[in-house]
This record gives structure tokens, C-alpha cells and sequence, in this order.
């Protein structure tokens, strides 16, 4: 079904049924939906600016007196210096703590190391005690079995 004009066709043969009806002889036309135009815009223009523009760099708000960010507390110099000499202490304070567990880890692992030497030097006579043992009593079976 397309919108450009067909070539004439030889007339088929005539069908006896009722079915058949003009439709063969005429054209159908269906709408081809057409889309809309979107609207023109204005260019938004560069997005370049010189370095050295005034409009570079956050803009200070101009605010009234009675606006609640104006009446906001300002920190002096000497507040700004306490509270980075606390900040030093507290942060000396944990690194302080900080190195007394590790020096507590550290002196477990010694302790564990240590105790398992210890036990590694008892594991170690028990197995030449066994053995010895082990061989004494093939040495005195042997002897039995002779006799």
C-alpha cells in the first residue's frame, strides 16, 4: 500500500463469487504521519572563558543583615589555633594508643613463640623417648624369640 501511482495491471479474470468488488480497480490511500518540527533554539553561545574574567571563581553572595547566613558565628585566628592544637592532641593521643597495642601484640607473639618452642623442644624428646623405646623393645623381643 504505498502513496506512489501504480502502473496499470491487466484485468484479472473475473471471479464468479460475490467477494469480488471495486477495490481492485481503485487506489487506496492511507495518511503517511508526518513529524513535527521541533522548535528553533538560540544558541547558548561559548562556554570558554579567559582566565582572567570576572566571571570565573565562585560569587559572593550579597547578603541582607537580618538573612540568617549573614549572622552566622566567624572563628577568630586564636579559635581556629586552639582547635588545631586540640586536633593535635587528641590525634597524639591516639597515635599513642595506637603504639601501646601494637607493643602488646608484639610482646604476645613473643610469649606464643616462646611457649612454642618450648613445646616443639618436648615434642621432639618425647619422640626420640618413644623411639628409644620403639627399638629397646625390638632388641628384647628379638632376644626372647631366640631363647
Amino acid at each position: 500500500m504505498s502513496s506512489e501511482p501504480t502502473a496499470t495491471k491487466p484485468n484479472p479474470p473475473e471471479r464468479s463469487d460475490s467477494s469480488s468488488s471495486s477495490v481492485d480497480t481503485q487506489e487506496i490511500h492511507t495518511p503517511i504521519p508526518i513529524r513535527p518540527r521541533l522548535p528553533n533554539r538560540k544558541s547558548s553561545g561559548t562556554l570558554i572563558v579567559p582566565r582572567d574574567s570576572s566571571q570565573v571563581g565562585p560569587l559572593e553572595p550579597e547578603l541582607e543583615p537580618d538573612d540568617v547566613r549573614a549572622m552566622s558565628p566567624r572563628r577568630t585566628s586564636e579559635d581556629i589555633e586552639v582547635m588545631g592544637r586540640e586536633a593535635r592532641e587528641e590525634l597524639h593521643r591516639h597515635a599513642r594508643a595506637l603504639q601501646d597495642s601494637l607493643l602488646m601484640i608484639f610482646n604476645r607473639i613473643e610469649a606464643v613463640k616462646e611457649e612454642h618452642d618450648k613445646l616443639d623442644n618436648h615434642n621432639k624428646f618425647l619422640q626420640k623417648y618413644i623411639g628409644d623405646l620403639m627399638s629397646t623393645s625390638k632388641i628384647t623381643s628379638s632376644n626372647r624369640g631366640r631363647k
